[in-house]
């Protein structure tokens, strides 16, 4: 049948331009773009948790501080009341005296508190920093995938159109039946209609050919198909 050797052919441009089609309507519903920001939009979210947490140990600090230079001013006049002769009742000494000892506890304790403060905001400084890097190159990233988007489809646009015309070129060498039957299978077969036969594969199903029916193929005349996948086959 005419044109079978051209069928092959018309098959690697018709993949062709599925592949560059499917790529178009990829770049087209902005999937990559989309991605790309999902997971700016991801950084920045953690770079902003970082920063809230941040202030609140900024808040804290600053709270413990306070609290802890009150403790010591307390302490320190508690003390000069102690010594400066105007406690003479026993019993009011030593409460102040226990009154003094809870205060440097409790200033102890702050300063405790503010040590682990201290450390967690040094802890989130270096996750801060690196949650910016990302950001940014987050942002970088969106902004390449957007430039890259629109060059790209328009490699595309110059791409199917030389399929195209390639395609309107292969037509006339095939005859109408065999063209019918390959329009035909494509949908059916995901795209893919014919297939080479190579050491009694089929490059379609990539089933391997019983030998009866390989010596059947080679010498039956017309359209030859495989016994598995139904493609039409073409021995390479």
């Amino acid at each position: 049948m005419r044109g079978m050797d051209r069928l092959l052919e018309l098959q690697e441009i018709d993949s062709a331009i599925d592949r560059l089609t499917h790529r178009k309507a990829e770049l087209e519903s902005g999937q990559e773009l989309g991605a790309a920001r999902a997971a700016l939009e991801d950084a920045e979210s953690k770079l902003g948790e970082l920063q809230l947490a941040l202030d609140a140990v900024g808040r804290e600090q600053s709270r413990l501080e306070h609290e802890i230079d009150s403790f010591e001013q307390k302490a320190a006049a508690e003390e000069k009341r102690m010594y400066d002769g105007s406690i003479v009742n026993v019993k009011e000494l030593e409460a102040l005296q226990h009154e003094i000892a809870s205060l440097k506890e409790r200033r102890s304790r702050a300063e405790d508190e503010l040590l682990e403060q201290m450390v967690r905001r040094e802890d989130l400084e270096a996750r801060i920093v690196t949650a910016e890097q990302g950001a940014a190159a987050g942002r970088e990233h969106v902004e390449t995938v957007g430039g890259e988007a629109s060059r790209e489809l328009d490699r595309i646009g110059v791409d199917l159109a030389t399929k195209a015309a390639e395609r309107e070129a292969a037509l006339p060498a095939i005859d109408e039946e065999l063209l019918e039957l390959y329009e035909d299978l494509r949908p059916q077969k995901k795209g893919v209609a014919v297939a080479a036969l190579v050491d009694g594969v089929c490059q379609g199903c990539h089933e391997k050919l019983s030998a009866l029916e390989l010596d059947r193929l080679k010498h039956s005349e017309g359209v030859k198909r495989c016994e598995y996948c139904r493609r039409i086959v073409i021995f390479g």
